[in-house]
């Protein structure tokens, strides 16, 4: 480990938060046996550049962190567990509900590569400009931020190998449900004071089941199939 350490600190010997991120990473490994794809995106994608500036030196504590606009970035945990949850693949083409400003969106387009694409959508104009430009700054031309109803999903990039929601729905929203594609999976909060993160399959025969994982919290779904 004292050797890749070094590589890896070589590699980003301009990135002074890299040495944090790394601790970080590292512990989040042990304690979620995180694969080696989720542990190599997050370890890659600076999240201090997503998060307001006088944020920056909290960014690899683990935990949620405001973004303005009443919102919050996801703990880095809860973002790995998500991950992990939607089995993310090189190639595939990927929903987010609820961009913030970009950092689970960049962690994603890390795992599914060039070849792969992930369509983000915002409610809040201000978030998804903030969103465009880091993502474009750091070069993730695999990235398409929308704004819009993300309760409604997109339905002009449907359908999507996995969809996975940043905000806690009423219920799964069906419109998520119908653009997902047969084989798919998605993952997302649902419920008000109690909110369960679950994970919905739909079969090659377009059933679906869905199974909850625990307990979280995240800020509320707005929209059309919100609250």
């Amino acid at each position: 480990m004292g050797k890749e350490k070094d590589q890896e600190m070589n590699d980003n010997s301009f990135d002074p938060y890299f040495e944090k991120r790394f601790r970080l990473m590292e512990r989040l490994k042990d304690e979620l046996n995180l694969s080696e794809k989720v542990y190599k995106a997050m370890l890659k994608v600076p999240r201090h550049l997503f998060v307001p500036f006088n944020y920056r030196d909290d960014a690899y504590a683990d935990t949620p962190l405001p973004i303005g606009k009443d919102q919050t970035i996801s703990a880095p945990h809860m973002v790995a567990i998500m991950c992990e949850l939607l089995d993310l693949e090189e190639g595939q083409k990927v929903l987010e509900v609820g961009t913030g400003r970009g950092y689970h969106a960049a962690v994603v387009a890390e795992i599914v590569g060039e070849k792969g694409k992930v369509v983000t959508v915002e409610r809040i104009p201000e978030l998804a400009e903030k969103a465009r430009e880091i993502l474009e700054a750091l070069g993730y031309k695999n990235v398409m931020v929308v704004v819009g109803d993300g309760s409604k999903g997109f339905e002009e990039e449907a359908p999507y190998d996995r969809i996975f929601v940043t905000a806690s729905a009423p219920d799964v929203p069906k419109p998520l449900i119908q653009q997902l594609k047969a084989g798919g999976k998605m993952v997302l909060p649902v419920g008000n004071f109690m909110q369960n993160l679950v994970v919905v399959e739909k079969d090659e025969k377009g059933e679906v089941k869905r199974r909850t994982w625990g307990a979280v919290r995240f800020v509320p779904l707005m929209g059309e199939y919100g609250f």
